[in-house]
């Protein structure tokens, strides 16, 4: 039942709308495109950022990131787990490679003049993706705005305020 179709991945080549509230657009390979994919333990993404996009905070909670970049200028970054809370950050130009460990909250952001180009592996065929503020503000039904008042140590208006965003 396996066919050729399960073993190649068409679009790569083309670039994704930027047109969004963070810039960026990212086009995954796992899986679930590429069923192919499946046992290998491996996955791909193209990530496209316009001027000043970034690829918001997130983590991938079973694999790690080697990502370089193709076109552009980067500023990269993760975060260590507490209580430390480090944050480990460089600027990247063309032809260089960072990794996020496993786990670990990280981004991007365009920092040059033009459009700019990344392409990343992940060691999972299915690395999955968790978007922090998505995920702490967008959530459904809504995390409580008493709890997350607290948690950020701001007024539940700002909280509103955020929420109404996602």
């Amino acid at each position: 039942m396996v066919k050729a179709e399960d073993f190649l991945f068409r679009g790569l080549d083309k670039m994704g709308n930027t047109t969004n509230a963070v810039g960026s657009n990212v086009t995954a390979v796992n899986v679930n495109q590429l069923p192919g994919l499946n046992t290998f333990g491996i996955s791909m993404v193209r990530i496209d950022y316009a001027p000043w996009g970034q690829n918001a905070p997130h983590t991938h909670p079973r694999a790690t990131e080697i990502l370089v970049v193709i076109e552009g200028s980067l500023l990269v970054g993760f975060v260590t787990s507490n209580p430390d809370n480090k944050l480990f950050t460089k600027r990247l130009e063309k032809g260089d490679v960072f990794v996020f460990p496993e786990g670990l909250i990280h981004f991007q952001q365009n920092v040059g003049k033009g459009y700019a180009l990344a392409i990343a592996a992940l060691s999972s065929q299915n690395p999955g993706v968790i978007t922090i503020a998505n995920a702490v503000f967008g959530s459904n039904p809504d995390i409580s705005d008493d709890i997350l008042a607290r948690a950020f140590q701001v007024d539940k208006k700002v909280i509103d305020e955020i929420q109404s965003k996602f």
